[in-house]
C-alpha cells in the first residue's frame, strides 16, 4: 500500500537517482556557511587553513554554534527533497510519508514519548545504579538552554529528513524498481547505515558498529512497511537523537553537546552491546507496536510483490 502509491506519479527509476543527487547538493550548500564560519575563526584566530582537517571542529568553535550549523544543512536538504517530490514526481510529501490523508501526529507523539522514556530511563539507570563511575556531571544551565533550544528546533528536521529520504521516497523508489518489498527494505538499510560510516563512533568502536546503524535501517523500515507511513519511525528517530544530545555526550561521538552528563568511559563496544538493541530490544519494540496498531499479514507486507493498482484507481500524472 505504501510503496504501491508511487504508481500514481513519476516514478521512473532515474527520477529518484536525480531527486537523491539534488538532496545531496542542498546538503552540501547548506554546509556552506559552517565551513565559511570555520575558516573566519581559524583566520582570526592565526590558524592555518590548510590543518583545518587535522583538527578537531569543536576545538575551533564552541558545540553549540558547530551543532546549529551542521543542522542547518538539514534545512538545505529538506528544501531540496521538496524540489525533487515536486518537480521530478508531480507528488505531495506527504505522499512519500504515509497511506494517510495527512500525517498521523497521535502515531508520531507515541512514538516519541514511548522511546524518550525508554532510552532516557536506560542512560539514568546505567548513571545511578550500573556505571555512575563512566559518567561525570556536564550541566551548565546557560549553555545547556541554548542547546535545547537549538536542539528543539532543528534536530526534529534533521531526524525527518533522514526518514522521507530513506523510509520514504527511496523505499518507494526501490520499490518501484524491484516490484516487491524485500529489496527496498534492504537497500534503504545498507544505505542508511552506510552513510553513517564516516561517523567518528566508526573511527573509535570499529565496523562492528555498522551492524546497529544497519539494524536501527531495518528496524525502522520494518516499522514503516507494517504500518503504511513513516510516522512511527519519524517519532522514534526524533526521540533518539534528541534526548541522547541532551542528555549524554562523550569526546567521540559524531554529536558532542553541553548535555547533562558526559560518558567519559573509554570507548568500547563488544558482542552483547550489538545483540541486545538489534536482536533483542528492537524486536521486542515492533511485537508492542504491533499490538497497539494490530498490524497483521508480516510476510505479505514485507517480502510481497508490489502490484500495480488498476487503471481505472488512479490516474499518472503526465509530464
Amino acid at each position: 500500500m505504501f510503496i504501491a502509491q508511487a504508481f500514481k506519479v513519476q516514478h521512473d527509476f532515474w527520477r529518484y537517482l536525480l531527486g537523491s543527487l539534488l538532496v545531496a547538493i542542498a546538503a552540501i550548500i547548506g554546509q556552506f556557511l559552517l565551513v565559511g564560519v570555520i575558516m573566519f575563526k581559524t583566520i582570526k584566530d592565526g590558524g592555518n587553513l590548510m590543518e583545518i582537517e587535522e583538527t578537531d571542529m569543536y576545538s575551533i568553535l564552541d558545540s553549540n554554534l558547530f551543532l546549529l550549523l551542521v543542522l542547518l544543512s538539514f534545512v538545505f536538504a529538506f528544501v531540496g527533497l521538496w524540489i525533487a517530490v515536486k518537480t521530478l514526481h508531480k507528488q505531495k510529501m506527504v505522499s512519500i510519508a504515509t497511506t494517510r490523508k495527512t500525517l498521523d501526529w497521535k502515531r508520531i507523539m507515541f512514538s516519541f514519548v514511548f522511546w524518550g522514556i525508554i532510552s532516557s530511563g536506560l542512560v539514568l539507570i546505567d548513571y545511578f545504579y550500573l556505571s555512575p563511575e563512566n559518567y561525570v556531571l556536564n550541566f551548565e544551565p546557560q549553555r545547556f538552554i541554548i542547546l535545547a533550544i537549538i536542539a528543539v528546533a532543528l534536530i526534529p528536521i534533521q531526524t525527518s529528513l533522514e526518514e522521507y529520504v530513506f523510509r520514504g521516497y527511496l523505499m518507494q523508489g526501490f520499490g518501484m524498481l524491484a516490484k516487491n518489498r524485500w529489496f527496498p527494505l534492504l537497500m534503504t538499510s545498507l544505505i542508511f547505515g552506510g552513510l553513517h560510516i564516516a561517523n567518528p563512533e566508526v573511527g573509535k568502536l570499529g565496523y562492528i558498529i555498522m551492524v546497529y546503524y544497519i539494524g536501527t535501517g531495518l528496524f525502522l523500515g520494518i516499522m514503516t512497511l507494517m504500518d503504511d507511513g513513516i510516522e512511527l519511525a519519524l517519532g522514534f528517530h526524533a526521540a533518539n537523537n534528541l534526548f541522547t544530545a541532551l542528555l549524554v555526550t562523550t569526546d567521540w561521538t559524531v554529536f558532542q553537546t553541553h548535555s547533562i552528563l558526559k560518558d567519559i568511559a573509554e570507548p568500547q563496544i563488544d558482542f552483547i552491546d550489538m545483540v541486545f538493541p538489534v536482536f533483542i530490544m528492537f524486536p521486542i519494540i515492533l511485537f508492542i507496536f504491533s499490538k497497539v496498531y494490530k498490524w497483521t499479514d508480516w510476510k505479505e507486507k514485507l517480502f510481497g510483490k508490489i502490484q500495480e493498482p488498476p487503471t481505472e484507481d488512479y490516474k499518472i500524472i503526465s509530464d
